[in-house]
C-alpha cells in the first residue's frame, strides 16, 4: 500500500508540476501568438498522435501486463519503435505537401517536416519511460520531465516574444522531446542489448496489436475534431476548437493519468485475484470521479471570466466551447477505469471490439452535427461521451462483476452534488460583471456547496485522502 500511495503522489507531482508549468507556458506563448498560428499546429495534431500510436504499438503496456518480461523484451521493442518511427517519419517527409494542399496552407510543408522529427525522438525514449512505470519510479520521471518542459517553454515563449509565431510551437515541441529523451537516457543509464528476438515481437504484438488498433481509432477521433472543422471551416476556427479542447480535457485527463498509471501495474499483479480487482475497482472509480467531478463543472462555470482573464478578449469564442466540453470529460474517469480493466484481464479483444463500436457512433454523431458549426460540434462530443459510458460498462462487465447498477449506485451521490454545486456557482454571474469578482463568488459558492453536500452524505474520500497525505508524511 505505501509502494501505490507513494506511486500516486509522485505520479500526481510529475504530472501537475510538469502538464501545469507546460499549461503555463502555453498560455504565455497563446497570447503572443495569433489563434490562426496555433491553428495551424492543431491541424497536424491527427498525423502526429496517429504516428505515435503506432510508434508505441501497444507494447508499453503489454510489458507491464506481460509477468515474465525480460530484457530481451525491452531490446526488442526498442528496436521495433526506432523502425516504425523512422519509417512514419520518412511518410510524414513525403506527404507533406498533400497535407498543406489538404487545408490549402502552404506553410504546413516546412511546418510538418520539422516537426514530424518529434517521432524519433520520442521513439528512443519510450522503453526507458515504460521502465521507470513498472518501478512505480515517478519521482525521477517528475524531475527529467519539468527539466525539459521549463527549458524548452522559456525558449518558446522567446521566440514568440521577438515575432516567429508558428515557429515558436514548433521549437518549442521540439526542444521539450529531444531534451527528455537527453535526460532519461543519462539518468536511467538503461540501454538495450544487441538483440531482436522475433518470438518476443510476437508475444508482445499478440496483446499490443490490440490495444494499437483501439488507440489509432480512439486518436484519430479525438484528432478528427481539428481535421474537419480545418477542413470545412477555417484556421482560426481550429485555434478556437483546440484551445477549448486543451483547457476543457486538462483536469480530467491528467488526474485520470495520475492515478491510472499507478494503479494499472498493481491491478496486473493481481489480474486473477477477481475480488480484490472488483474492490479495488470500485474504490478507484469513486475516488477518481470525486477529484474530476468537481474540477470539471468548476470549470465549466467560470469559463468566460478565465477566457477573458487568462487568454484576452481575442479568445473569448473559444469559452462556451470550454464549458460544453468539461461537462463532456467529466465523465471521461468512468470510461478510462472500465477500459483499463480489460487491459488488466488481458482482455484486448473486447477493448478493440468496444472501440469499433464507439467509433461507428462517433463518426455518426460528428456526421450529424457538422452542419451546425462547431458549438454543436463539441454538443456532440458530450453526447458521444454518454454512450462511450454505456458500451464500455457493457463490455468491462464481462470481466469484472461492476456493471450499471453498481457503478451508478457508487457515483449518483457524486453526480446530484456536483451538479447542484455547479447550478449555485452560476449565480456570479447575475451578481457582477466584473470576471475577478465572478470567479471568486463562483468559486467560493460552489466549494461551499460541495463540502455541504460531501458530509450529507457522508463521503469518505476525504479521508481516504487524508491517510494518504499521512503516509506520505510518516515516509
Amino acid at each position: 500500500m505505501h509502494s501505490i500511495t507513494n506511486g500516486v503522489l509522485w505520479s500526481a507531482i510529475e504530472r501537475f508540476s510538469v502538464q501545469g508549468v507546460s499549461f503555463l507556458l502555453g498560455i504565455v506563448i497563446t497570447r503572443l501568438v495569433t489563434p490562426r498560428e496555433y491553428g495551424l499546429i492543431a491541424m497536424l495534431t491527427i498525423f502526429m498522435a496517429i504516428a505515435q500510436t503506432f510508434i508505441d504499438s501497444g507494447f508499453g503496456s503489454a510489458l507491464i501486463q506481460k509477468k515474465d518480461r525480460d530484457e530481451t523484451d525491452f531490446s526488442t521493442v526498442f528496436y521495433f519503435n526506432i523502425v516504425i518511427s523512422a519509417f512514419l517519419y520518412g511518410l510524414l517527409y513525403l506527404c507533406a505537401p498533400l497535407i498543406a494542399s489538404l487545408y490549402n496552407q502552404p506553410e504546413l510543408t516546412s511546418v510538418t517536416r520539422w516537426i514530424g522529427l518529434n517521432l524519433i525522438f520520442i521513439s528512443l525514449s519510450i522503453v526507458q519511460r515504460t521502465r521507470l512505470n513498472i518501478n512505480l519510479n515517478f519521482r525521477l520521471q517528475a524531475k527529467l520531465s519539468l527539466a525539459a518542459v521549463m527549458i524548452s517553454g522559456v525558449m518558446g515563449i522567446i521566440m514568440a516574444y521577438n515575432g516567429l509565431g508558428v515557429w515558436a510551437l514548433v521549437f518549442q515541441s521540439l526542444s521539450n522531446h529531444i531534451l527528455s529523451m537527453i535526460f532519461l537516457w543519462i539518468v536511467t543509464k538503461w540501454h538495450p542489448l544487441l538483440t531482436f528476438s522475433i518470438n518476443s515481437l510476437k508475444t508482445l504484438f499478440a496483446f499490443g496489436s490490440k490495444l494499437l488498433a483501439s488507440g489509432i481509432l480512439h486518436t484519430i477521433y479525438l484528432n478528427l475534431y481539428s481535421l474537419v472543422i480545418g477542413k470545412f471551416y477555417n484556421a482560426l476556427d481550429v485555434g478556437f476548437y483546440n484551445r477549448a479542447y486543451t483547457i476543457a480535457q486538462y483536469p480530467s485527463t491528467n488526474i485520470v493519468s495520475i492515478i491510472n498509471r499507478v494503479v494499472y501495474p498493481v491491478q496486473c499483479s493481481h489480474q486473477d485475484d477477481n475480488l480484490w480487482l472488483e474492490k479495488n475497482f470500485l474504490i478507484c472509480l469513486r475516488m477518481t470521479c470525486f477529484i474530476v467531478f468537481p474540477l470539471m463543472t468548476l470549470l465549466a462555470v467560470i469559463a468566460r471570466p478565465l477566457v477573458l482573464l487568462v487568454l484576452t478578449e481575442k479568445w473569448l469564442p473559444a469559452a462556451w466551447l470550454i464549458s460544453i466540453l468539461s461537462i463532456a470529460y467529466m465523465w471521461y474517469p468512468v470510461m478510462v477505469v472500465n477500459n483499463q480493466i480489460l487491459n488488466v484481464k488481458g482482455r484486448s479483444d473486447l477493448f478493440l471490439k468496444a472501440e469499433i463500436i464507439k467509433k461507428i457512433v462517433a463518426v455518426a454523431i460528428l456526421c450529424a452535427t457538422l452542419p451546425f458549426g462547431i458549438v454543436w460540434l463539441c454538443f456532440g462530443i458530450f453526447i458521444y461521451n454518454v454512450f462511450d459510458m454505456i458500451i464500455i460498462i457493457w463490455f468491462a462487465k464481462k470481466v469484472i462483476n461492476t456493471g450499471y447498477i453498481s457503478q451508478l449506485r457508487t457515483l449518483l451521490p457524486l453526480i446530484i452534488v456536483t451538479f447542484i454545486s455547479g447550478g449555485t456557482g452560476m449565480t456570479a454571474y447575475v451578481a457582477t460583471d466584473n470576471p475577478y469578482v465572478q470567479i471568486t463568488i463562483a468559486a467560493t459558492l460552489y466549494i461551499l456547496i460541495y463540502l455541504t453536500g460531501c458530509h450529507i452524505f457522508k463521503f469518505n474520500e476525504f479521508n481516504r485522502i487524508k491517510d494518504i497525505l499521512k503516509i506520505k508524511h510518516t515516509r
